[in-house]
């Protein structure tokens, strides 16, 4: 059995490190263990003694495999990390393979793939693919399509991704095929050098100035965990972000605009444009409601500029809009024009 531990904690955001054991594999994908409490283990925490034993896998791992009855001594299962052990004991562990354990696997998929060089990738994501896997999507994610579409990818940390759309935001992406092309694209981000504009249709008809500049920070929504929201950073945790918004155009219902990100904050074109009083059409998570047939939310990254990192090429693209966003702007009377 491939030792989860090493693949699962590979530069992964500490919200990401939870594994599943719903739905687990069956058990003949298991690697069945005898082990013996050595001297220095006696009167151990059964969790504790066992990352002395099964040195390759992490803590949670195993204090969810004793909570899933993997773990067991003379037969009888032992179904608490904090049961002590004994000098001389016998036992018997089963390390299952964990929904987490194999999300990073490749799944062959139908990838839009705009450019791509030795270097790295722009891909055209659709609406509803996930990005990262993540509890709830251990599979069937991009980076598994990634990874079934360059197994190299696999040496890459997070298979060359570098910034992500949430699920059901349509549009482009840059993926790094190096770890030279992944560190400076992440610098470059960060250094606000990758233009990455979306265009969006949201409720209420704008009005006052046909661009602003909307700097308010965003955390956490105490009040619901799902969401985010803008915050006083004096009272509540989260980070500074921008999002410039200009007017495409406008009707009584609502309003076409275009936002380009100067940061990247979980859901900031969303929470941003419901902090201005205009939620996006059928964002629900945010107030907006649906329009049409529009399943998700009407957001969209049109387009993407940088300078290559690796050749210093000008590189700009830009993506259509899908089809369902098409029909939701007819239904305001609206029309997409690129």
């Amino acid at each position: 059995m491939k030792n989860s531990s090493s693949i699962i904690s590979t530069d992964l955001p500490s919200d990401l490190l939870e594994d599943a054991l719903a739905d687990e594999p069956s058990a003949t994908d298991a690697e069945q263990r005898s082990l013996r409490i050595a001297p220095e283990q006696h009167g151990l925490r059964l969790d504790r003694a066992l990352v002395a034993l099964v040195p390759e896998f992490s803590r949670s791992y195993l204090q969810q495999l004793i909570e899933a009855g993997a773990v067991s001594a003379n037969g009888l299962t032992l179904s608490k990390a904090s049961a002590k052990v004994l000098v001389g004991q016998s036992l018997t562990i089963e390390l299952r393979p964990t929904q987490q354990s194999q999300a990073f696997l490749p799944q062959a998929m139908a990838l839009d793939v705009v450019f791509e060089d030795a270097h790295l990738r722009v891909i055209h994501k659709p609406a509803g693919l996930v990005v990262h896997p993540a509890p709830g999507n251990w599979s069937g994610t991009l980076l598994n399509g990634l990874l079934a579409l360059d197994p190299s990818a696999g040496l890459v940390p997070r298979a060359g991704i570098v910034h992500r759309l949430d699920k059901d935001t349509s549009g482009l992406m840059v993926v790094a095929r190096s770890r030279a092309a992944m560190d400076a694209l992440v610098h470059m981000i960060a250094a606000r050098d990758v233009v990455r504009e979306y265009v969006a249709l949201a409720h209420t008809s704008w009005q006052g100035a046909k661009a602003v500049q909307v700097r308010e920070p965003i955390g956490r929504d105490v009040r619901n965990r799902l969401r985010m929201a803008v915050v006083d950073l004096d009272k509540n945790p989260g980070k500074s972000a921008s999002t410039g918004i200009s007017l495409l155009q406008n009707c009584a219902q609502g309003c076409w605009v275009r936002c380009k990100l100067e940061t990247g904050r979980t859901h900031q074109i969303r929470v941003h444009m419901a902090h201005l009083g205009h939620p996006l059409v059928s964002d629900t998570l945010y107030g907006g409601a649906v329009v049409g047939t529009l399943a998700r939310q009407a957001l969209h990254a049109e387009r993407l500029a940088f300078t290559h990192p690796m050749t210093d090429q000008a590189l700009s693209f830009q993506a259509p809009l899908p089809p369902d966003m098409v029909a939701a702007l007819a239904v305001w009377g609206l029309r997409y024009n690129a």
